[in-house]
């Protein structure tokens, strides 16, 4: 009963929404998923769901049912058949329970990976009022007069945006720690940044200085910057190509996670509160243990063991700890022609995966689509949502409540992406999904432009923002993160993580500074340079990137030779593909 009247006081009549995000999840779920059960029988049922369990493996298993089903008109079947049917049946079962080694990595990784970045981007907003207060004090204290409210705001923008600039430092140190030291313990370094981080935030009320509150937030954004990129990194490189874009889309996932979390224990029934925020800014210290602690037990990622090492039988050996199998035939000699492919080669800097001409078109996907995420406009619908409430109704108190349902929503459509990505592809899902976001914002302009006609407009606008953010889970959140892990070869791909991470980072920082200047300039017209910039993403993904579910690295590798020598014969394609690999 107090849950209840608790849910319905902080939110009112919006308690609604959290119904709704539920119901919007189940219906999608049931029409595009489960089948109909009208009218079968128990057996009939049965084999509807095993289309579904074993969607990879049921096509064999099918064709020896239809033999047998013929066979039993006219005689009784075979026990060998019988068997050998039952026999794949329950290969296919032990096969979905053999990588629960892989799951449990993704959990760790996670934890101490993207989790860090969504608790990171969404708990500033809970202490923000307690920290300029403590700013306001320490000043006194030093000066014997108050800050004045300029300077006071300055260091607050100053505590904010250092985050990014320790994000960017962290991604470009992201592709040289991971290289020289491997993934594993690059990942127990940067845990003992964020744990150095969560101290000074824990020992700055009792020190009284803001400047560690500084140093904290800079190291934290240096944690995610770095956390980020080799979480993908050692995903990707330890994944199987069947599950390589769920378990790599498991970042978005757990950045979800993270800002549902922070939004959670921000607000001032938890840890909001003028005694708490120390301790709740050093809260990422505690994923930071757990990261730190369990990943010990990890291997090292296969790939990296294999290829940039040469460890040909500790890679086999990670292989065979994690995904609980002994036939490693095909990942091997999968492995083997992508070190033959790289000619003996160390790993390319970040000039080279510029200037080089056999992955120009990964580039462009890297940067394009993915890591210019922040310019697709999520961050201004999260601004705008905060103003429509308010024309809604909703008390300046209940926000905090508002912004979980919101987080939460997000949540829940990255999830359902997870489902969908290895059905739908990533072409399909982020192609799609940027177009449907440019839809569903310019429709949004219009709304905000003539939003006092009717005083239910501000209601229809409320929908239109879940639905850009239940859009922005499903496709280019999700795929954002999956989609890079596909790109490129192994000596390639710590600096495209780098140059990925710099971007994003640099795009997080300049919507930081200048979205609230084209805010006043332009008002909700501001959604329409987000609107071209989805637009164009949607174009260049739909035309021009080739899907790469299913597929290997070298086979996306050929894919995209076709687009970097298009004009070129197949002879001087693979010639030229040499040439730059060996300089």
């Amino acid at each position: 009963m107090t849950a209840r009247v608790s849910l319905r006081d902080g939110l009112g009549q919006f308690c609604f929404l959290v119904f709704v995000a539920y119901c919007m999840f189940s219906s999608a779920f049931m029409l595009y998923f489960i089948p109909e059960t009208k009218g079968k029988s128990m057996v009939e049922i049965m084999e509807d769901f095993n289309k579904l369990k074993y969607k990879n493996k049921i096509k064999s298993i099918q064709i020896q049912q239809q033999a047998i089903n013929q066979l039993s008109t006219c005689s009784a079947v075979p026990a060998s058949i019988q068997g050998a049917s039952d026999g794949k049946m329950g290969k296919a079962l032990n096969d979905l329970m053999q990588y629960w080694r892989l799951y449990l990595l993704t959990l760790v990784l996670g934890i101490g990976g993207s989790f860090q970045y969504g608790m990171q981007v969404s708990i500033m907003s809970s202490p923000a009022e307690h920290i300029q207060s403590f700013v306001n004090q320490t000043w006194l204290g030093r000066y014997e007069v108050p800050v004045d409210d300029s300077t006071n705001m300055l260091i607050w923008s100053f505590i904010v945006s250092v985050f990014s600039l320790g994000g960017w430092v962290g991604a470009i140190h992201s592709g040289s720690l991971p290289v020289t030291y491997g993934r594993k313990k690059a990942l127990l370094f940067n845990n003992i940044v964020a744990l150095v981080a969560a101290l000074l935030m824990v020992f700055s009320l009792m020190a009284k200085s803001f400047e560690m509150i500084l140093l904290g937030r800079f190291l934290y954004g240096y944690n995610v910057g770095m956390g980020l990129s080799v979480h993908l990194m050692y995903l990707g490189e330890s994944s199987p190509k069947k599950l390589r874009g769920f378990l790599t889309l498991t970042s978005s996932i757990f950045i979800g996670l993270g800002k549902v979390m922070g939004q959670i224990v921000g607000i001032k029934e938890v840890m909001g509160t003028d005694d708490m925020w120390p301790w709740l800014m050093a809260l990422s210290g505690l994923p930071a243990i757990i990261q730190f602690v369990t990943l010990l037990f990890f291997p090292e990622a296969p790939r990296y063991l294999y290829i940039d090492k040469g460890d040909t039988e500790g890679s086999k050996k990670a292989l065979q700890w994690l995904w609980q199998e002994d036939d490693l035939k095909m990942e091997m000699d999968d492995m083997e022609k992508e070190r033959e492919s790289m000619q003996g080669q160390k790993s390319k800097t970040v000039w080279d995966v510029l200037t080089s001409r056999c992955v120009r078109w990964q580039v462009l996907a890297l940067v394009i689509p993915c890591a210019c995420v922040q310019f697709c406009g999520i961050n201004a619908i999260y601004f705008y949502a905060f103003d429509i409430f308010r024309e809604s109704g909703v008390a300046e108190d209940k926000m905090h409540y508002l912004s979980i349902g919101i987080g939460a929503t997000e949540l829940i459509s990255i999830s359902l992406c997870s489902m969908l990505i290895d059905r739908a592809g990533r072409k399909m899902l982020m192609g799609y999904g940027y177009l449907l976001m440019g839809v569903i914002m310019s429709i949004l302009v219009v709304m905000l432009s003539i939003k006092d006609l009717f005083s239910w407009f501000p209601y229809v606008n409320i929908a239109l923002i879940f639905s850009v953010i239940c859009v922005y889970g499903l496709g280019p959140s999700g795929v954002s993160m999956a989609l890079p892990a596909d790109l490129f070869l192994q000596a390639w791909r710590p600096s495209a993580y780098v140059i990925s991470g710099s971007v994003n980072w640099l795009g997080l920082f300049l919507i930081g500074m200048f979205f609230p200047y084209i805010v006043d300039a332009l008002g909700q017209f501001c959604f329409l340079v987000f609107v071209a910039y989805c637009m164009f993403s949607s174009a260049f993904m739909l035309y021009f990137i080739p899907e790469t579910k299913g597929k290997s690295m070298v086979e996306i590798m050929e894919d995209f030779n076709k687009l970097n020598y298009k004009n070129r014969g197949t002879d001087t394609e693979k010639a030229d593909f040499v040439l730059e690999t060996t300089f």
